[in-house]
């Protein structure tokens, strides 16, 4: 009964959206407040839960949104949910798919996966555009970034932050889409700025964020350094960087000592000690014991 209630008070409020400004407004603060980056998701200890949940409640923010074309929480929790969705569920069984040889199932979950994080991009542009008119189109112009974010303040550091993550994510899962390719230098940019306003943001997300793309760069002497200062940041509680590390630049570099060091460092981890990271960092373990299990292909 307690369900059947709570779904018919959950439909009241989506009619009741439908037919004020106001009233989407309310609902719309509430849904931004509660979406993924919240604590209830960030805590949970089942990640399948989560992925079941997850597409309900973005679907649930698109059409509030709808009423409430630029407001700029609800469009940060959708790129942040979108991006945190299509990294976690779609793109990691894209990969787990190739490394087990399903090589049709990989090429259309990097598909599916490439389309949501550039929805989840398109969101963190309106989302910048609405706290600065026009600087979604100097960005997309791909010229003179430095002066396209100029006017980005500290407040704008998780809609740069997402919508970097989501560009750069749906550029390494379409590579074989040139026109994509060539925005690279944009969400460069973006996390660049972010980083420049806010290094400490989110315990050291950004940091993160630089030990994947620096190793896709190629440089792993900043990747280590940034890896480094991440770890720094979160007291050595968040897993996600030495996964990134360990995948990007000790297969790289084919050092398998320091692949198999790395990520036994993360599949000992208990989870338990930092709740607030519980769910990113289940989702690290279970990345780490896909590799280990598949060493021998990336160490032939």
């Amino acid at each position: 009964m307690k369900r059947i209630a709570l779904c018919a008070a959950f439909a009241w409020l989506l009619s009741l959206a439908a037919c004020s400004t106001a009233a989407s407004k309310v609902l719309a603060n509430a849904l931004s407040a509660g979406g993924p980056n919240s604590k209830a998701f960030a805590a949970d200890d089942d990640p399948q839960l989560v992925k079941d949940a997850v597409p309900f409640g973005l679907k649930t923010m698109e059409s509030v949104l709808e009423e409430q074309p630029r407001h700029v929480g609800l469009l940060t929790s959708l790129t942040s949910g979108f991006t945190q969705y299509a990294y976690a569920f779609v793109a990691a069984d894209a990969d787990q798919a190739e490394l087990e040889g399903r090589s049709g199932d990989a090429r259309a979950g990097r598909e599916r996966a490439r389309k949501l994080f550039l929805r989840a991009r398109d969101y963190g542009l309106r989302g910048l555009d609405a706290r600065h008119e026009g600087m979604a189109a100097k960005l997309q112009a791909v010229k003179d970034l430095p002066a396209a974010l100029k006017d980005a303040e500290k407040e704008d550091v998780p809609l740069l932050y997402w919508t970097a993550a989501s560009w750069a994510l749906a550029i390494a899962n379409g590579k074989e889409h040139m026109d994509l390719v060539a925005e690279l230098p944009v969400p460069q940019a973006l996390a660049e700025r972010a980083l420049a306003l806010d290094e400490t943001w989110d315990h050291g997300a950004i940091h993160e964020f630089f030990v994947a793309f620096s190793a896709a760069r190629g440089d792993p002497k900043a990747a280590r350094a940034h890896l480094d200062r991440a770890l720094e940041l979160c007291q050595g509680k968040r897993l996600g960087g030495l996964v990134s590390y360990a995948e990007g630049v000790s297969v790289q570099a084919q050092d398998k000592p320091e692949f198999e060091s790395l990520l036994r460092r993360v599949t000992a981890y208990d989870a338990e000690d930092a709740p607030q990271y519980r769910l990113a960092n289940l989702i690290a373990q279970r990345r780490a014991k896909l590799l280990l299990a598949h060493e021998d292909d990336l160490f032939p």
